[in-house]
């Protein structure tokens, strides 16, 4: 299995030299592990390697999204708690795209072995982010994460896209 070391330098190369978009590993505004804004990703220095992969690759999903439509970028900053159902549905389809887009940029990178990995990542993300919306309450992500459990993600191809700047979600 890639060692997330190494998965992550050959994930961060194919990101700024394939899409022209820097990663940097800095300080992100408490409590988020990263942030972006269509130009650039952000990884919290203060996460392990395991949390930053994930972080890097899902950002990224996001970028390409923040950069094909103006629908997303609205799902995307818009983080208040009370969602409805129909909106629910509408942030979960935009949340496992972001992770389907990022298993194409790790084939990409030649990280074919994560798979389960990143599917796992998402499925605990998923259980975050729908008890956030619904309540405003963030749980223990960690505690969230379950070994083969939830859909094995397929990949999505990452249609051509210009980085553009946008403000990014913690800005509002």
């Amino acid at each position: 299995m890639t060692d997330f070391k190494t998965a992550f330098d050959l994930i961060e190369r194919r990101v700024e030299d394939r899409y022209g978009i820097p990663v940097s590993i800095s300080d992100v505004l408490d409590p988020n592990t990263g942030d972006f804004d269509g130009m650039r990703i952000q990884v919290d220095y203060n996460q392990d390697l395991e949390s930053a992969l994930f972080v890097l690759v899902h950002l990224f999903g996001h970028t390409v999204q923040w950069n094909l439509s103006e629908e997303y970028r609205k799902l995307g900053t818009d983080v208040t708690p009370g969602k409805s159902d129909a909106m629910m549905a509408r942030i979960y389809d935009y949340e496992k795209n972001a992770t389907r887009y990022s298993l194409r940029l790790m084939h990409e990178a030649g990280v074919r072995d994560l798979d389960r990995w990143v599917s796992d990542w998402w499925s605990a993300d998923w259980e975050f982010l729908k008890h956030f919306y619904q309540t405003g309450e963030r749980l223990d992500f960690k505690r969230l994460l379950k070994p083969n459990h939830g859909e094995l993600l397929t990949e999505l191809e990452i249609p051509e896209f210009q980085p553009t700047q946008w403000v990014s979600r913690w800005s509002f």
